[in-house]
């Protein structure tokens, strides 16, 4: 019997690059398909002025990546756990809600409609056309259907597709952005990966890009099973730097925007301490010395999340292989979480 490299490969593994594969096209079929929802979440958001970013998990991050796209236009838009909502909730009157859940399923979901109701002004963002969330609120709904792999990647893209629909209706220029996603990310990301096979732990920052940096930080620990976390660079400056040293990686990511220097000098500071250090850099300026950089094209804002996404995955993918037999396989998580 021939036994292919494919056989040999994980299937979660397989699986997850199977949904990156398809993510980009899917993205901009999705960003196309959603512009009737997404103009009445802008009409909303003219009327109220406030966004209130509810999600779980990989949905969360997207939140928090979008948060100062949506600032830029005016909106005051804050992100916040659903969890967080439930147990300590902000009020709603005056804002536009925006619920996020892939799946449209998870336990959180289904328990804060049940206990608050629809709201005015609420919406959901899902992959699931058919799911309790989209039955319940008018939804930006993904094209391809659910995300079957582990760890978020065609869905995050997808999501954010979807927020760019509303950003454009809301007067932004999505042209770069799709430009991006029209392109086929080729940047090595081994050496990258390389610079990290001894760490035993992993923090993820960013400024303006950090949304993006807990994403990657999720998908890391998830498919690594090593701890990987993050923090906002500020935050990061505060105290935490001494937990630095040979054994904790650093990962940043870098756009074309105002902090971009920011994040050069965290970039600097970590590698003094001790951290091997990686940067996925959208700013266009030249590499931080002494780190191992993964050079993308100039970008900012929604372009920049499209430009570093990509690379980000796979390094993800490559950084778990170094560790995990059966990558995408989870052994005590599930791709729904139905239970709080």
């Amino acid at each position: 019997m021939t036994v292919t490299v494919q056989n040999l490969r994980p299937a979660g593994l397989v699986a997850i690059e199977h949904e990156m594969a398809r993510q980009n096209a899917d993205s901009i079929a999705s960003f196309e398909a959603a512009k009737p929802v997404a103009h009445k979440i802008a009409e909303a958001l003219r009327a109220t002025g406030r966004l209130l970013l509810l999600g779980m998990g990989g949905s969360h991050a997207v939140g928090r990546a979008v948060e100062p796209l949506y600032r830029d236009l005016g909106i005051d838009a804050v992100a916040v756990p659903l969890s967080e909502q439930l147990g300590q909730p902000l009020p709603l009157s005056g804002r536009t809600i925006l619920v996020t859940s892939q799946s449209g399923e998870s336990a959180e979901v289904l328990r804060w409609f049940a206990e608050a109701g629809v709201p005015d002004h609420t919406f959901g963002l899902t992959l699931d056309g058919n799911s309790t969330l989209a039955k319940t609120v008018p939804c930006l709904a993904g094209v391809g259907g659910n995300e079957k792999a582990f760890a978020a990647t065609r869905s995050l893209t997808i999501s954010f597709a979807l927020h760019l629909a509303v950003l454009a209706e809301l007067g932004a220029d999505p042209t770069q952005a799709l430009e991006v996603l029209a392109k086929t990310s080729t940047v090595s990301i081994d050496a990258a990966a390389a610079s990290l096979a001894n760490v035993t732990a992993i923090v993820t920052s960013g400024r303006r890009t950090q949304g993006v940096a807990e994403a990657i930080a999720l998908g890391l620990t998830e498919l690594s099973r090593v701890p990987c976390f993050s923090l906002e660079g500020g935050q990061l400056r505060h105290g935490p730097m001494e937990m630095l040293g040979q054994d904790v990686g650093v990962v940043l990511f870098r756009a074309a925007d105002a902090t971009s220097e920011l994040v050069a000098r965290m970039a600097a500071s970590a590698g003094q301490a001790g951290s091997p250090v990686v940067v996925f850099d959208a700013s266009g300026e030249a590499p931080v010395a002494g780190t191992e950089t993964v050079k993308i094209d100039a970008a900012s804002g929604a372009a920049a999340i499209f430009a570093l996404l990509p690379a980000a995955q796979r390094f993800m993918l490559a950084f778990a292989s170094q560790r995990v037999a059966d990558v995408g396989t989870p052994v005590r998580s599930s791709k729904i979480t139905k239970v709080e």
